[in-house]
This record gives C-alpha cells, sequence and structure tokens, in this order.
C-alpha cells in the first residue's frame, strides 16, 4: 500500500478566545516572522506554551497560514475592478459560477453575496487590454445575466487583519 498524506482534521473552535489568545493574534498579524522566542518574553509567558497555543489556533482553523502582503502596484497590477455579477440560477450555481469565476486569472476574491447580484469579484489587471479580456470572459458566460464593474480610483484602506481589544487591558 502507497503511503498516502494523512488528513488533519480540524479540530473544533473553542466558542471564545482569551486574552493571551487575542494578543497572540494580535502580535502575529503585526508580524508573523518575530521568532517565538521574542513573542514569548513579550507575552510573559514560556516558549513551550507559546508554541502550544499557536498550534491549537492553527489546528481550529483560526490561523489558515502565513503570508507575506505584497504590493501589486509594485508589480504592474495597477487596475483594480470590484465587479457585481448576477448568475443564472440553477441547482449548484454557487459552487459551479464560483469556482468558474474564481478560475479568472488577476481575480483574487469571489464572494457569494445575498441581495440584487449573487457574487462580487475583486480582481486586478496591469493594462485596459487585460481589463477588456477578463470583463469578456464573463460577457461571453453562457451562466452569467449581468455585470457591473467598478474600477477602482484609489484605495483608502486595503486590510483584511482583524484585531482584538483585550478585556481590561491585561
Amino acid at each position: 500500500m502507497k503511503n498516502q498524506p494523512v488528513k488533519k482534521n480540524k479540530i473544533k473552535r473553542r466558542s471564545f478566545l482569551d486574552n493571551i489568545d487575542k494578543k497572540i493574534l494580535n502580535l502575529l498579524q503585526e508580524d508573523c516572522r518575530r521568532p517565538i522566542l521574542e513573542l514569548a518574553k513579550k507575552l510573559a509567558i514560556s516558549k513551550s506554551t507559546l508554541s502550544y497555543r499557536i498550534k491549537r489556533l492553527e489546528d481550529e482553523g483560526i490561523i489558515e497560514g502565513y503570508h507575506a502582503k505584497i504590493n501589486a502596484s509594485k508589480l504592474g497590477e495597477d487596475i483594480q475592478m470590484i465587479i457585481q455579477v448576477r448568475a443564472k440560477f440553477g441547482q449548484g450555481y454557487t459552487e459551479s459560477i464560483g469556482n468558474t469565476l474564481a478560475e479568472i486569472p488577476g481575480v483574487w476574491g469571489v464572494y457569494f453575496v445575498y441581495g440584487e447580484n449573487d457574487f462580487i469579484i475583486m480582481a486586478r489587471s496591469k493594462n485596459r487590454e487585460e481589463m477588456f479580456e477578463k470583463m469578456n470572459n464573463l460577457y461571453n458566460s453562457n451562466d452569467i445575466e449581468r455585470t457591473i464593474t467598478y474600477i477602482v480610483g484609489k484605495t483608502i484602506k486595503d486590510d483584511q487583519r482583524i484585531f482584538f481589544e483585550l478585556i481590561n487591558n491585561e
């Protein structure tokens, strides 16, 4: 029998986070490259306790990964689009159409929403021609009834981190 990858089952998330968990999450979101020992000293807990808590937060699915934040404009991805999509309703359409939209190059966010439209797409393009190509993919799809596209003029805030307020400033 071949060695098959072991699937990790996420443990059920606790119904609360204590102040130490919140402090860990805040610090990791500020800079996840800090050494464990430095973080443990800052939190006044042992290195092993910190490692255990981080592992538990990962296993519970609260921490999903660690990523570098890339400046897309510095790489020539200067055109940002927010696209509202009304799709044709059908069995399983949220997954099938959502997955198809997610495969379009330059699309970095696909959200199924409730309201007048079905999906919100967040995308980037290098230039108008690339943007037009993305839009043509949408317009020519049999699964799409209508789109409304917004071109971002200026980004005021683009930060998906979640910082926690601490109880009693502990």
